[in-house]
């Protein structure tokens, strides 16, 4: 997303869109101001269990006293290997997805991981419509079938209450053996016009629905040996500055999209430390160097790549550090209902600590704000 407001006219849509979320008096418009812990809150993206809206649910706490930002829909659950999570037909997602945004002060990201092939979270066998992989999409190589998949998942995204697709992905196939990436189909292809050509109709369709479509995963992963849902995946060796281009051509076409970040290390682009956490990768790469000015997800902060190898604190200081707006927490791998309170206190911690600038955080909830107003949630 490329956008040149003026500082006024920001802060005028930001003030504008708070104020239609929450019809208040004028009088009262100052004493709502976002406290910095509205802020951070609305940096968090959470997961959690259930089918239906439970008063008792941590969810609710997690928006009615705390004002979450997004939330993020699975079919199945890590943590107890079974299919009982959070979809289970599309009426129920609908209603699901109604009775979240009901309960919320400011309108939430609600997003999902629809990729199709193998991973989609909403499944043909519960009721779902038929999807195809990127591989498919790329071996086929014919703009009117990808419009034909890219149109239909957006409509149905649209009216089960989705607004953010982490998808579609633009990691370039260069090794067909990378076990989360090219052999599960998951990539359009190792050339990066073949990538582009495809991904942009996929944006194309998102955006004419209201959807945030999101690249994945910069500033590359499909070179990479091993998961990083598992273990830290090191692309040292392996990566090559062609799996940029993606970024680079998408970002020059004008269209609007997210990013996300790879849990990937590579030592030539920062000896020390994994894309999500590097602010050379996001900061100079991404932003300065490519010009992306949008909205930068992280992967899930549960993964182990991050979890085992860094720490909660330590890994969200450097997240928000390197320029990460929304830190998604997708409670699967491992739960932690009590994961949005305790963000929120660690980085009040850091920025009284001196540790993160609270200029970042507002120019994250800034970020964050614009762009759900574009998406007229509200």
């Amino acid at each position: 997303m490329n956008y040149s407001l003026s500082p006024i006219i920001l802060l005028l849509s930001i003030t504008l869109f708070t104020a239609g979320c929450n019809p208040q008096s004028e009088n009262s418009s100052l004493q709502n101001a976002p406290t910095l812990e509205d802020k951070i809150a609305q940096m968090i993206m959470v997961g959690f269990k259930g089918f239906e809206v439970s008063d008792t649910s941590h969810v609710i706490r997690d928006i009615e006293e705390h004002n979450v930002g997004g939330i993020i829909l699975f079919d199945y659950d890590m943590t107890t290997r079974t299919p009982d999570r959070n979809i289970e037909s599309p009426e129920q997602v609908q209603k699901l997805a109604d009775e979240l945004q009901a309960v919320a002060k400011t309108p939430l990201f609600m997003a999902i991981d629809q990729e199709g092939g193998r991973v989609a979270r909403l499944k043909t066998d519960r009721g779902f419509i038929p999807h195809v992989s990127a591989d498919y999409i790329g071996k086929t190589d014919d703009p009117d079938t990808t419009r034909h998949y890219a149109e239909n998942m957006a409509e149905q995204l649209q009216s089960l209450g989705f607004n953010v697709n982490f998808a579609p992905v633009v990691d370039l196939n260069t090794n067909p053996e990378n076990p989360v990436i090219g052999r599960l189909d998951r990539s359009f292809g190792a050339d990066p016009n073949l990538v582009v050509k495809h991904a942009e109709i996929y944006l194309q369709e998102f955006s004419k629905h209201n959807i945030l479509g999101v690249l994945k995963h910069f500033p590359g992963h499909g070179s990479a040996w091993n998961d990083s849902h598992v273990g830290m995946a090191d692309v040292t060796d392996t990566w090559d500055e062609t799996e940029l281009e993606p970024y680079r051509m998408l970002t020059d076409t004008g269209m609007p999209f997210a990013v996300m970040t790879a849990h990937v290390l590579n030592q030539n682009l920062d000896p020390d430390l994994p894309a999500t956490l590097s602010s050379k990768v996001q900061n100079e790469m991404l932003r300065d160097d490519t010009g992306f000015n949008g909205i930068l997800f992280s992967d899930d902060m549960q993964m182990e790549a991050i979890r085992s190898f860094y720490g909660l604190e330590t890994s969200v200081k450097h997240a928000i550090n390197a320029g990460v707006d929304v830190l998604v927490f997708a409670n699967n791998s491992v739960y932690q209902p009590d994961i949005v309170p305790d963000i929120i206190d660690i980085v009040v911690k850091l920025i009284n600590d001196g540790e993160i600038d609270q200029k970042t955080i507002d120019e994250s909830y800034e970020r964050i704000m614009r762009t759900k107003n574009e998406l007229s949630l509200n």
